[in-house]
């Protein structure tokens, strides 16, 4: 079942320009306690795209041609972002965050130490930490990728066959797979997989490993009561 986690099996490397990361991974999530060590010997700072106003740029961080960082926005390095990349008002990146090319990165949104793919969309008010987006991923507003358990144990994964996958670390948010949609004030566990092209409904508590080419539908019981003096 370990071959389903596999990077090949979630994403497709040929949009992000740091592969390598995922070269000596057997499990997606390998790369994510590489971030440090790549940014260490890899990044060579400089800001090649526009700052509009003053928004807060440490060293070690590169920024790519075309890119826009508004003001207000505050990135701290070490720190790789692509081109053509908005990152916008309000939005905090704070240590070893990869970012590919022709991203957004919105208001209130925080990330660290996380690998985000060419072309994936992180808007508004989310929390994207020790995680990796895919290809055209995409969060509603207000996701939330949650990346401790509450008893700050190791974090585990279902192996599809009842048992449970170690991972070897306690702090892992998701990964989310090429084209996958994240509805609005979704919250993912520590831990979840979500394949290519699946979808969340608005206001789902996802847990665990969602195949490719699903929908998890997420329905509310509402019920309208008259109000009585």
């Amino acid at each position: 079942m370990s071959a389903s986690f596999h990077p090949d099996s979630l994403l497709d490397l040929q949009h992000t320009e740091h592969r390598m990361l995922f070269e000596q991974s057997a499990l997606v999530w390998d790369a994510l306690s590489q971030i440090p060590s790549y940014l260490q010997f890899r990044l060579k700072p400089g800001i090649y795209g526009r700052l509009i106003g003053k928004p807060f740029v440490s060293g070690a961080v590169f920024i790519g041609r075309g890119t826009v960082i508004e003001h207000g926005a505050m990135i701290k390095g070490p720190a790789w972002i692509g081109e053509g990349c908005e990152i916008r008002n309000g939005c905090y990146i704070r240590e070893n965050v990869i970012v590919g090319s022709g991203c957004v990165l919105g208001n209130s949104c925080e990330l660290k130490n996380s690998i985000i793919f060419d072309e994936a969309q992180i808007p508004h008010f989310n929390y994207v930490g020790d995680s990796i987006l895919g290809f055209r991923a995409h969060l509603g507003a207000g996701a939330i990728l949650s990346n401790v358990r509450l008893d700050h144990s190791e974090i585990v994964i279902s192996n599809g066959e009842g048992g449970l996958l170690p991972t070897g670390l306690r702090k892992f948010g998701a990964v989310i797979g090429d084209r996958a949609e994240i509805g609005c004030n979704s919250v993912l566990n520590p831990g979840s997989i979500i394949g290519k092209n699946s979808v969340l409904y608005p206001g789902t508590q996802w847990r665990g490993v969602l195949p490719a080419d699903r929908i998890v539908k997420t329905i509310q019981t509402q019920q309208v009561v008259e109000i009585r003096a």
